[in-house]
């Protein structure tokens, strides 16, 4: 009798899931028939997310420039020393940089100011590494240790670089140590590399002298040879010389015009980060972690061979990316100074629902044709040398790191993950054509 009340509630179980996933299948179909079309474009979805990093890779490009002279291939050019209006630009970006990260964080997020935002930063960060891992179950002493070196490196250590010479190379040392550190702790792309190019411009000759040879005839020989005659007489100024100051000196014009909006967003109470207020997007606004999310959400693709996405029996199988979480016995990657964009994505995509994510539907159809430059993104795809999927879903998962030394941790689990529901109901190839082409996006074609 047991047993067959177990069937029977089996049987109603699976009736309800069968109904559920129903609905929001039909809801979801409602939303792709009422999605407001785009005009047509031979392109795919561009993501809205703009990662600060791009901006500041052009800014610093642009500086870099005016660092060399125009037209000479010399090792060591005479006549064109390096203008002090670029290495103040460079100081003028790492300051604006870290102050703008420190002050979007007091502004932003409370646990910032109670010293508690470490406590979730490194399970919940984009790309956790190793390192991550075991940080993230240091003391709790240790984290709000953590949260106040950040607040000193991002808000008082900037003004460094305005008191004298010595300070000004405690900045770029105490800058460099700290993107190493950040380094160390998380895979954020090229970030933390490309902030230490601004924070070069700290140190001076007398101060880097010790990393090259000082033999007769060396490299650094002649720059104090050069030197030396640079302060016994006043070379007569050459084309070239005047050229290139008119040039810095626009330059320093330029840069301080663009700086007066940036500047009154780092004063108000209503800061934004990581934007730019000019076409030439090269004095730009940057912060990061103004907000830290509490809990890690993952959205795990998945495919199946089965004719019926709501049987019982249907078997899902998981789409391993290449870095991101998602098999739990997976041990976190190490891809510093490298970017996975897709897998940022993904992380974004988890805040949201699939309605403000229209991107993923496109690599859902992508995946249910087997589209061999959508896979190439992908680290496990489970219908190589098979079939593609007839149905692809998005499940919504909670992620947190396991205990060292417990039960997950001994059974080989980096993490430990609870399914908090659908992220988007399975859909099919022909359900999702003619949102491709009201979309105009090229029509997946299966293998």
């Amino acid at each position: 009798m047991a047993a067959l009340v177990h069937a029977a509630q089996l049987l109603e179980f699976h009736k309800t899931q069968a109904k559920k996933t129903e609905a929001d299948t039909d809801e979801l179909h409602q939303w792709l028939e009422e999605a407001p079309h785009e005009p047509p474009s031979a392109s795919p979805p561009h993501s809205p997310i703009l990662c600060g990093w791009e901006s500041q890779l052009l800014e610093t490009g642009f500086l870099g420039i005016f660092l060399c002279p125009l037209w000479t291939l010399s090792r060591l050019p005479q006549h064109t020393p390096t203008s002090r209006i670029v290495l103040w630009g460079f100081r003028w970006l790492i300051f604006r940089i870290m102050l703008g990260a420190g002050l979007i964080k007091i502004r932003g997020d409370r646990c910032w100011r109670d010293l508690t935002c470490m406590d979730f930063h490194y399970e919940t960060q984009p790309v956790p590494n190793p390192v991550a891992y075991y940080l993230h179950h240091s003391p709790w002493w240790f984290h709000r240790f953590e949260t106040l070196s950040n607040h000193f490196i991002e808000l008082l250590v900037p003004f460094f670089l305005f008191l004298g010479r010595r300070a000004c190379i405690i900045h770029g040392a105490l800058q460099i140590l700290f993107q190493a550190i950040l380094i160390v702790s998380g895979n954020l792309s090229f970030l933390n590399w490309l902030t230490m190019v601004p924070s070069l411009a700290c140190f001076d000759d007398a101060t880097l002298g010790f990393l090259f040879p000082s033999g007769p005839g060396s490299l650094k020989d002649r720059v104090l040879q050069m030197q030396r005659e640079i302060r016994g007489a006043r070379p007569k100024p050459r084309f070239g010389s005047v050229v290139r100051r008119a040039a810095n000196v626009s330059l320093g014009i330029l840069l301080a015009w663009l700086s007066v909006p940036v500047v009154l967003n780092l004063l108000s109470s209503r800061q934004v980060m990581n934007t730019h207020f000019n076409s030439l997007h090269i004095v730009n606004t940057y912060g990061a972690f103004g907000s830290i999310t509490k809990e890690r959400t993952e959205v795990i693709l998945q495919g199946t061979a089965s004719p019926n996405a709501s049987a019982p029996d249907a078997v899902w199988e998981d789409y391993e990316f290449k870095c991101k979480p998602g098999d739990p016995s997976r041990r976190p990657c190490l891809i510093s100074p490298y970017h996975y964009r897709l897998d940022w994505l993904m992380w974004f995509a988890a805040f949201q629902t699939y309605e403000h994510n229209d991107w993923i539907l496109h690599l859902a159809g992508k995946l249910l044709a087997s589209d061999a430059e959508a896979l190439s993104l992908l680290a496990h795809n489970p219908f190589a040398s098979r079939p593609p999927p007839r149905w692809v879903r998005g499940e919504h998962y909670r992620y947190k790191f396991s205990r060292p030394g417990g039960r997950h941790a001994a059974e080989g689990k980096w993490w430990v993950r609870k399914r908090i529901g659908a992220y988007f109901p399975p859909l099919s190839l022909e359900e999702l054509r003619p949102y491709f082409r009201d979309r105009g996006w090229p029509l997946p074609q299966p293998l």
